[in-house]
């Protein structure tokens, strides 16, 4: 693909919560070795959200500075990806619309497939872009992770959103042609409408996920994609850290390369460093693994980058980018690491309660307390409508 025809990923960014529980605390409580966190998983803390956060604020968070920075000419689309939906009806993307003060005359749509949603939101506005190339469309992937209390996977929680300006001639990063794709019909995680918490088979779900790493490649390949050793790094999909290291590993068994320890620290040890800290945030996790390779990695100019993009239940997706000139000068590595550093750690005790916050459902006024300071808040429910506010 030439690059008078290169269309992909111009402007990046990400916003979390306002609180964050260390695993050092979660161990403490559970009785657990940390290490069975820090080294088993891979993960050293997750995102909280207060009780006036949820993915509409987070959205709106990633996606405030992009439009400050380029404006909302030519946004004519805003296509949100979430597994932790608000509403059954009506798209979460439309108080990030309202939010962000962008024009009438936009197109607004909510996309599901568990995790995965975040590359389906990525492929179609790719697709709308060829279609016009004088547009843009802005992505918002946005996913509060939660388990029940005491659960085994109650360690991945997790919460974030990333913001993606998709367009011609990117700042960051071409998306390529070719895409593996794989669906299969499993039952490894899945969320029935009447529960607030997922229901995960953990052993059922690392089984899917490698399957649709060896399905997604295969067809990758069948396509017409790049060799294996043409990626300078690779980007998973990390429901935990240790995921991406495992699927990476049994990709490289699947081509016959077997398993050199340092060629897959080389091929992800930057991408993970922001998914362990924040933990598993769904649809966002692909594109802060992304994030976290552009941010430190020496010069990945003119390199290629794999992504493999899974959801439960199950659909995977690998395609590629390649890094684009230049690309240093438009990254927000101070602004992502401020998102991290500024989160408060909370207690076990806060965090319980936090967790288990939900509005009545009686469609009465419930106003939620002040406890972010982020640009954007839940003021609370007032007639079953959700009350959001800018500060």
């Amino acid at each position: 693909m030439g690059n008078e025809s290169a269309i992909g990923i111009h402007d990046l960014s990400f916003a979390t919560t306002e609180f964050v529980l260390p695993h050092t605390v979660l161990a403490e409580h559970n009785g657990t070795d940390v290490g069975k966190y820090h080294k088993g998983i891979g993960q050293r803390s997750m995102s909280v959200a207060a009780a006036d956060e949820d993915i509409v604020t987070m959205g709106a968070a990633a996606a405030a500075p992009i439009i400050e920075r380029h404006g909302s000419d030519g946004i004519r689309t805003v296509i949100f990806a979430t597994e932790s939906s608000i509403d059954q009806a009506k798209s979460a993307g439309i108080y990030v619309h309202s939010l962000l003060g962008l024009p009438s005359a936009t197109r607004v749509v909510e996309l599901k497939q568990a995790c995965y949603g975040g590359t389906a939101a990525l492929q179609f506005a790719i697709g709308l872009v060829r279609r016009d190339p004088t547009q843009r469309v802005l992505v918002v992937a946005s996913d509060v992770s939660t388990y029940e209390l005491d659960s085994p996977g109650e360690a991945t929680q997790g919460a974030a959103a990333v913001a993606m300006l998709v367009g011609t001639d990117p700042a960051l990063v071409r998306i390529e042609e070719p895409s593996g794709v794989f669906t299969a019909d499993v039952m490894d995680f899945w969320r029935p409408n009447y529960r607030d918490a997922a229901l995960v088979d953990g052993q059922e779900s690392i089984g899917a996920y490698l399957l649709a790493v060896e399905g997604s490649w295969k067809d990758y390949t069948e396509q017409g994609g790049r060799a294996l050793d043409e990626f300078a790094a690779f980007c998973y999909h990390q429901p935990f850290t240790k995921m991406a290291y495992k699927a990476h590993r049994h990709l490289l068994n699947h081509c016959g390369h077997g398993v050199d320890e340092d060629r897959v620290a080389r091929d992800l040890g930057l991408t993970t460093e922001y998914n362990n800290v924040i933990g598993n945030s769904y649809t966002a996790s692909v594109y802060l693994a992304l994030a976290a390779l552009l941010d430190q990695a020496d010069d990945l100019t003119g390199r290629a980058v794999g992504f493999l993009s899974y959801g439960s239940g199950s659909v995977a997706e690998f395609f590629a980018g390649t890094v684009v000139p230049g690309y240093r000068e438009h990254l927000r590595t101070e602004a992502h690491r401020e998102a991290i550093d500024r989160r408060k750690p909370v207690g076990h005790a806060r965090y319980r309660a936090l967790h288990e916050h939900s509005f009545p459902a009686d469609g009465g006024d419930h106003r939620t307390p002040a406890e972010s300071t982020g640009p954007f808040r839940l003021a609370g429910l007032h007639g079953h409508k959700r009350i959001y506010e800018a500060r």
